[in-house]
């Protein structure tokens, strides 16, 4: 999205926040905040900065579970069956 035009806050926000209001949810999702359903991923540097920051992961919040780097097999079956929900 950045290699078409967009600025890379817009493109993190086409990918988060957006959907969320395009679904009418932003009550619920698209943003980070008590409440809220929220799956993170933990980046060592900003993608504002470098949108190829967000290959940079360090660690991954999903379903309330924290998976860090250190245990990258835990994170890929977490990827998988969430993909398949």
């Amino acid at each position: 999205m950045v290699k078409g035009g967009l600025t890379p806050i817009e493109a993190l926000q086409a990918a988060t926040l957006n959907p969320a209001k395009f679904s009418d949810r932003i009550g619920s999702m698209g943003t980070v905040k008590k409440g809220n359903v929220s799956d993170l991923v933990l980046l060592a540097a900003s993608p504002l900065i470098d949108v190829n920051n967000t290959r940079k992961i360090e660690a991954v919040i999903l379903k309330g579970r924290l998976i860090d780097r250190k245990s990258p097999d835990e994170l890929l079956a977490g990827v998988e069956s969430a993909s398949r929900q």
